[in-house]
């Protein structure tokens, strides 16, 4: 590990840019990378915790390497299952802060609800005012675990490229994630809204619309890492030279 791995640039993300940018990598090959995204989201959506992370350390390995422009085979996805321990850790990590909201909140409405809730024969204007307290309540919840994700997403983001493209442990790549988070915060909040704000107009087209833009997105991410993060030049120790013949 040296020293400038860990350097990181901040106030580089242009959303719009970004997008543009990752468009342009994959276009030539966008029905590959379709392929890509949708066996990582199906195999990681299947046991998120376990599977997320390495499927998408995988789907970064491919972006990097096309980033590169250097050839790849579909099976480099799979490469990410060499950093299952990192992945598995970003991911467990990163559902820390939600769960820690959502758990205490449902044990806290729940009992709420069970102690106001009306009983038998209680009068419609007692109904009304429950209803109207209980979703107001679920509303004020779904605001705040939305803000709390969007927070997760953005401090996050950077989390699994770094153990694919630095090839850091899992903790290594929060810790820093969450620093180079903090120092592009607007541009990352940027890039993720707009990214969201193009899956939900996919989501019209159909519903079909958010899978075809989910490499873009996922590109565009790439793109922002890079940014963020240049590409580290690789040194090679030579080897020592071959033994003398004594022939």
């Amino acid at each position: 590990m040296t020293p400038d791995q860990y350097d990181f640039r901040s106030g580089v993300i242009k959303p719009v840019e970004c997008i543009k940018e990752g468009w342009a990598l994959i276009k030539d090959q966008y029905w590959l990378f379709l392929g890509l995204t949708i066996v990582a989201m199906l195999l990681g959506g299947a046991v998120p915790i376990v599977l997320l992370g390495p499927m998408m350390v995988g789907l970064f390995l491919c972006l990097f390497e096309k980033l590169g422009r250097r050839p790849f085979e579909f099976g480099l996805l799979f490469k990410g299952f060499d950093y299952f321990v990192p992945g598995l850790v970003v991911t467990a990590i990163k559902v820390i802060p939600v769960v820690v909201i959502m758990v205490p909140f449902y044990i806290i409405m729940f009992g709420t609800m069970m102690a106001t809730m009306p009983r038998d024969q209680s009068n419609p204007e007692d109904v009304s005012r429950f209803m109207a307290s209980f979703f107001g309540i679920e509303i004020i919840f779904v605001a705040i675990v939305i803000v709390v994700s969007l927070c997760v997403e953005v401090l996050f983001m950077l989390a699994y490229p770094l153990v694919a493209d630095r090839k850091l442990s899992g903790l290594e790549a929060v810790k820093l994630a969450l620093k180079a988070g903090k120092a592009n915060f607007g541009g990352i909040l940027g890039l993720i809204l707009l990214n969201a704000l193009f899956g939900i107009l996919g989501v019209f087209l159909c519903i079909v619309g958010v899978y075809l833009y989910l490499p873009i997105s996922f590109a565009s991410q790439a793109v922002a890492y890079r940014r963020v993060f240049p590409e580290v030049p690789q040194t090679f120790t030579p080897p020592p030279p071959p033994p003398a013949s004594w022939a």
